[in-house]
């Protein structure tokens, strides 16, 4: 196999196309986004991800990695490049970057294309801000073995490069849909999975329900909630018992008290 193309110049077009991904005009459009990390891409690999580049630094990447990454993707549709150090952290977009980044399809899409069990475990995240909250909601699905995640009118996207770095590249292991709020309820109810609740007002506390059928857990973000909306259709509403003088938990801390809850209870 003939030696990858080496990038030097920071000012490439290509590379300034990739880091055109940041932005999430571009990745909507394109239907791409990024992975950088090793360990994030490591994940996406072993998920089935096939990316269309592979953006290697043979200055920064851990010890073995170019070699063994190429090796992971030759035979296939992969177009494997090299960048000097300079060129790679302006397309980079995390500080202290590990040489390793690549562009792959965004192919998340609504809530129609998930195929569940019957027993569906369900996490439903509305207004979701910030990536890392995502992220980290996401880390959670993986480890507890949900069977989908869904976003709710996010503010945020799937594709948003900080999102697959919080989640550690889980955004690729874990079945992910986004839609609205009235479109996600729907075909909630469609599919016969109850909502539960989580908000602070709520007389039920989160261990008082049964999970051991199909539901979904809902939670809404540290500022507002959940909408009125979600609150109304809700076949539960719960609260997680706090006993300090914060009236709020961070979101993704909040999904993983009621996931484990859950996972607690079917066993």
């Amino acid at each position: 196999m003939s030696d990858p193309l080496l990038i030097t110049s920071p000012a490439n077009a290509r590379l300034k196309a990739v880091a055109g991904l940041r932005r999430r005009r571009v990745r909507d459009r394109e239907r791409r986004t990024l992975v950088e990390g090793h360990d994030e891409l490591s994940l996406a690999l072993d998920a089935g991800v096939v990316p269309e580049l592979l953006l290697l630094c043979p200055e920064l990447a851990p010890p073995g990695a170019v070699a063994a990454l190429t090796d992971r993707v030759a035979g296939g549709p992969t177009e494997v490049v090299h960048a000097t150090r300079a060129a790679f952290e302006k397309t980079a977009y995390r500080e202290g970057p590990d040489g390793v980044l690549a562009v792959v399809q965004a192919a998340w899409g609504g809530p129609e294309d998930l195929t569940l069990p019957p027993d569906a475990l369900v996490l439903v995240g509305e207004g979701i801000e910030k990536p890392g909250n995502l992220g980290a909601m996401l880390r959670t699905a993986d480890a507890a073995g949900v069977d989908a995640v869904l976003a709710a009118d996010p503010v945020t996207d799937w594709g948003n490069p900080n999102t697959v770095r919080a989640s550690k590249g889980t955004v690729f292991s874990v079945p992910v849909a986004a839609d609205g709020t009235t479109a996600t309820l729907a075909w909630l109810e469609g599919q016969g999975i109850p909502v539960v609740a989580a908000t602070p007002d709520a007389d039920l506390a989160h261990t008082e329900v049964d999970y051991r059928g199909p539901v979904a857990i809902a939670v809404g973000t540290e500022q507002t909630g959940l909408t009125d909306e979600v609150l109304r259709r809700a076949a539960y509403r719960v609260r997680i018992p706090m006993v300090g003088r914060a009236n709020s938990l961070n979101v993704a801390t909040s999904a993983a008290i009621l996931v484990y809850e859950a996972v607690r209870q079917r066993g």
